[in-house]
Order: C-alpha cells, then sequence, then structure tokens
C-alpha cells in the first residue's frame, strides 16, 4: 500500500513511536466491549492495539483516502468508519457510556473540546493528546497564568488529569511543540452548574476577553450589578484570580439581576 502523504490542512502528524502507543493503550485500559470512538485515526497507530483488546471500534476519519485505506485494513463487523468532520458528528447517535480517544489535530483541539461538551452525559471518559499548552491550561489552578477561560469552562463539566507528555520525536512528521495526555472523566448531575449556561458562558468569555485588565474594567456596563463583596471578589482582580465556583456566582448573581 502506497505510503500517505501527512496533509498540512488537516493538522496530520502521525504517531510513531510504540512506547508511547502502548503507555496510551495502557492509560485507557480499554474493555472488549466498552463502546470507544476514536476521533482522526490517520494510520491507525492507536486503532490497531486497540482492536486486540476491543470487539468493535468506531473512527472518525476526515481524510477520504485515510477512511478508505482503514476500510480495506479492517473487517467491517469490527471497524465503523465513519467519513467526516468530528466537529459535525453527534455522538449521541453512537450510544450511552461512551470512550472517546484520539490523537486531537491542533488547529480544531480547543472547538473539539467545547464541541464535545454538549454530549458529555453520554460519555464515559475520554483520553486525548494535545498539544502540552492546550492541556496545561486545561488542568490549570486560579492564579497560574495557564488558568484561562478553556479551565474554567472545563472544569466545572470534567475532572481533568494531565497523565504525561510526548516528546515531538514521537511523531512523523514533528510537530513544533511538545504533546501531552489528557484524561476527562464527565461530572455527574450533583456538579454545580450555573442558573444558565449560555449566560455563564458570555460572561466568563468578556471576563478573559482582556487578561490584563482587572475585572472592574473588562466587565463594562455590568460592574454596578456585581456584589462584590458578597461574592468574596475584588473589583482590582484579573480573571485568571477568579476560581470556576466564583465565576459561577458571578454569573448567577448577575443572571438574577436582570442582567443579560
Amino acid at each position: 500500500m502506497a505510503a500517505h502523504q501527512a496533509r498540512k490542512r488537516f493538522g496530520q502528524n502521525f504517531l510513531v513511536d510504540a512506547g508511547v502507543i502502548d503507555a496510551i493503550v495502557r492509560a485507557i485500559d480499554p474493555g472488549r466491549a466498552d463502546c470507544m470512538i476514536e476521533i482522526g485515526p490517520g494510520l491507525s497507530a492507536l486503532t490497531a492495539p486497540l482492536l486486540q483488546r476491543l470487539d468493535r471500534l468506531t473512527v472518525i476519519e476526515i481524510d477520504r483516502d485515510l477512511a478508505a485505506r482503514l476500510r480495506t485494513q479492517y473487517p467491517g463487523d469490527r471497524l465503523r468508519v465513519v467519513e467526516g468532520d468530528a466537529l459535525e458528528v453527534d455522538f449521541e447517535s453512537f450510544g450511552e457510556r461512551l470512550r472517546i480517544v484520539g490523537n486531537l489535530p491542533y488547529n480544531i483541539s480547543t472547538p473539539l473540546l467545547f464541541a464535545l461538551m454538549r454530549f458529555a452525559d453520554c460519555v464515559a471518559d475520554q483520553h486525548f493528546m494535545l498539544q502540552r499548552e492546550v492541556v496545561d491550561r486545561m488542568v490549570a489552578a486560579p492564579g497560574s497564568s495557564d488558568y484561562s477561560r478553556l479551565s474554567v469552562m472545563l472544569q466545572l463539566r470534567y475532572g481533568m488529569r494531565k497523565l504525561f507528555d510526548v516528546a515531538p520525536e514521537s511523531f512523523d512528521p514533528p510537530p513544533r511543540v511538545v504533546s501531552a495526555i489528557v484524561r476527562m472523566v464527565p461530572l455527574g448531575p450533583e456538579r454545580l452548574q450555573p442558573l444558565n449556561a449560555d449566560f455563564f458562558e458570555k460572561v466568563v468569555q468578556r471576563a478573559f476577553s482582556q487578561r490584563r485588565k482587572m475585572l472592574r474594567g473588562v466587565m463594562g456596563d455590568w460592574v454596578r450589578a456585581i456584589p462584590w463583596d458578597e461574592l468574596g471578589i475584588e473589583p482590582t482582580w484579573r480573571a485568571e484570580q477568579v476560581s470556576a465556583p466564583a465565576f459561577v456566582a458571578l454569573a448567577d448573581a448577575l443572571f438574577r439581576a436582570g442582567v443579560r
């Protein structure tokens, strides 16, 4: 079979390090009957070892040449190939207790993480390889330079843990950045939730829109409606100093005050 040329428009960097592949599969720890979905299988570096431990695997591949290759490599009763953009896939159609894995293209990683939040109720866990910088932001604590809108939004929906780094030379072609593996487990219905999810997202987005500005400067005409003392938030703080639960309290206070 002819060699596949990595395509920049799809952000393709193929994992080739056998030791790293084995470490990822061990971290995922598949069970035979698991309903597992792999995003971006590429040249099947993870697909092959996952199939050794699964009865059946579904993969989502946007590159039609790679999708065709996968269909010829594996029997259809073991590997279901969904050809398309993961950003447009309805993951609920695959069932419940989904286990989602993938080496995510860096150019769509953040949009895809946000898109997957819509399906978290039908997901058991997610294991992704991402740019290390993104993973550091996902798990960052308030007050750190990595703490961001991504941190707040994801930490309210998932329990997350960075597992290990992956060096550029583990890929072909090597990316210009270090990668990392992250485990994401959706939090249950008892988790802290804002009164209005859309408004909460709007508040967080505004707060982080100008990171160097104090909240009293960046929140605009909302400032007068914020009960600073009651919330335990200082108007001179910057967004990176506000914890995820405090952002929920802030958004809820504004929502109750009729701010939209």
